[in-house]
């Protein structure tokens, strides 16, 4: 049977799991540089005024939000060495019991 890649691993944490496992993998020196970048972009974009859709359109424009925080996490999860993810999944799986 396939091991489930990082993403569908990370996928399967609770909310909380998931913002621990990104801060640890932030804060992680195996995790390379770009894409350590990549979340404070996330941030910038979310916080920046403007947008790829004005927020002012109904639905829509809150969806491209979303998207670029799916898509940049997925880019974040797909840089950082497989075997990192898996470690701190696993760490957090530990340390919280299995959910």
């Amino acid at each position: 049977m396939n091991k489930p890649g990082p993403l569908a691993a990370y996928l399967s944490l609770p909310i909380k799991g998931k913002y621990l496992v990104l801060v640890r993998l932030f804060r992680d020196r195996r995790v390379p540089l770009r894409a350590k970048l990549i979340l404070p972009a996330i941030l910038l974009y979310i916080a920046c005024p403007i947008d790829l859709v004005p927020d002012f359109i109904p639905l829509v424009g809150q969806l491209d939000d979303l998207l670029v925080i799916t898509l940049g996490l997925g880019l974040f999860l797909r840089i950082c060495p497989h075997e990192v993810v898996f470690e701190h999944v696993q760490r957090y799986r530990d340390s919280h019991g299995r959910r």
